[in-house]
């Protein structure tokens, strides 16, 4: 009877792989996702939409909504393998690949996903600190006017930032960052709602739609043909890397709990994402373009597309910044992840590793430190501030690894995965046409990243270390 009760016990507190009960809903991946997907750059599809023109930059919007809907339902269905609903988890990306494709795969996974997550953080480090400059110059042009040099150093800001993830990145794990992650997706309908509004203003002052056109920017008159290739091939990987979030969506899974199953509510947590971030995303892109035309800035709030309300345009880059704060560590929690993993396996018997001290916060509460993950921790964001100082036109390069990564992480390993996993059979009609899916985004991947490698040459012929400061 003991034994029985005793056991009843553990159940109520562990899953079925031993971790501590999973207690996330489809709501809160629901929020993971939307913090992960809508970035800042919703804010930057106008200009995308502006080297495309109304036709393809409509198309390639919707295209890619349904590209990144349809790889991340096949990733949802390979969470337990190698059934979907019984089998045994794959709590990361990684070891999913490793148990369905094999140990080659998996390294090749790790690297992209990793680096991929590196380079994300170090963006947004940077965007973060654009933000904040921005605040500052919305309210330098208020005073003393739209043609005054308001140029200032973005370096103090993105120490503040950095600063500000030292603390964050102490939250022990994906479980406890429900909170933060809906915080950060309200600030994302935030800004783009300020967006939105903005643009609609802006038309009905003026009474008609900006300069626009069919096919975007017209070469000859507002660019040379050269330009209008590279814009293209950039705008086209802006897009497809806006929606890309697949190098997290497994371990976001890994936070449901078992009832109801993983699969029917992350399908439920991903659709309703996925229409939150497309019908954003379209607003935003074909209204900032009706707005403002092929004369399109980069980011409507940070590039000052708008001047006045000076305090809406602040509140805007402050919703930025706070969802920036919230992103940053969604896509950081794996990384912590991995590397304490891998150093409790290969030392589990170091006290640095394992010992915990409870050091309690007034108004807080009490915080349980280990020493390895507030040194890791506190490392990894200290790298990765210094990187952002030192290359400031690091964007350029997370667009590069963007485009290097989006295929194998976004298209072929869960295609891959699906077929091994639901035996497909060779030369079907599901097999082709997973398979020409395939073909055309690596494709994409390839023309992004000759775009992108265009833009940092670009900006090393100007680059100067630490020029402002």
């Amino acid at each position: 009877m003991t034994m029985s009760s005793s056991f009843a016990v553990e159940n109520e507190k562990y899953d079925d792989d031993g971790v501590v009960k999973r207690t996330g809903t489809w709501l809160t991946a629901c929020a993971h996702i939307v913090t992960a997907v809508i970035g800042s750059g919703v804010l930057s599809l106008a200009w995308a939409v502006a080297q495309l023109g109304w036709i393809a930059g409509t198309i390639i919007l919707f295209l890619f909504s349904l590209v990144a809907l349809f790889t991340s339902l096949l990733l949802t269905s390979c969470y337990r393998y190698p059934d979907p609903i019984y089998g045994i988890r794959n709590p990361t990306y990684k070891v999913m690949v490793q148990n369905i494709l094999g140990g080659f795969q998996y390294k090749l996974c790790a690297l992209a996903q990793y680096t991929n997550l590196v380079g994300v953080t170090i963006g947004f480090t940077l965007t973060g600190a654009i933000s904040m400059e921005a605040i500052k110059k919305s309210n330098c042009f208020h005073k003393y006017g739209h043609d005054a040099d308001c140029t200032s150093s973005s370096y103090p800001y993105m120490v503040i930032f950095g600063v500000s993830q030292i603390i964050l990145s102490q939250i022990p794990n994906f479980h406890k960052l429900s909170w933060l992650s809906i915080i950060a997706a309200v600030m994302s309908f935030g800004y783009s709602f300020i967006g939105i509004g903005l643009s609609i203003a802006k038309i009905a002052v003026e009474g008609k739609i900006a300069n626009t056109g069919l096919t975007g920017l017209v070469i000859g008159v507002d660019i040379t043909a050269r330009e209008k290739m590279w814009n293209t091939f950039q705008a086209i990987g802006n897009i497809a890397f806006a929606y890309c979030f697949s190098i997290v969506i497994v371990e976001i899974q890994d936070t449901l709990k078992s009832s109801p199953p993983e699969i029917k509510a992350m399908k439920k947590s991903t659709y309703t994402a996925i229409a939150i971030t497309t019908f954003f995303y379209a607003i935003c892109g074909l209204l900032g373009y009706a707005a403002f035309g092929n004369n399109s800035p980069g980011n409507f709030l940070t590039g000052f597309g708008f001047y006045e309300p000076y305090w809406l345009v602040d509140i805007g880059n402050l919703f930025i910044l706070v969802h920036l704060v919230g992103a940053y560590q969604v896509f950081a929690q794996p990384i912590f992840s991995a590397v304490e993993n891998w150093g409790g396996k290969r030392n589990p018997q170091s006290k640095l590793m394992t010992k915990e001290y409870n050091i309690r916060i007034p108004l807080v509460g009490t915080w349980r430190m280990n020493m390895f993950k507030f040194i890791w921790r506190t490392m990894y964001v200290i790298i990765t501030t210094l990187i952002a100082i030192i290359f400031p036109f690091f964007n350029n390069v997370v667009g590069l690894l963007g485009a290097l990564t989006f295929f194998p992480l976004t298209v072929y390993f869960p295609t891959e995965m699906y077929l091994t996993r639901a035996k497909v059979a060779k030369y079907s009609f599901v097999w082709i046409g997973i398979k020409a899916l395939s073909v055309f985004c690596l494709m994409v991947s390839l023309v992004a990243a000759v775009g992108s490698v265009e833009g940092i040459i670009s900006d090393l012929k100007t680059y100067k270390p630490l020029k402002a400061i």
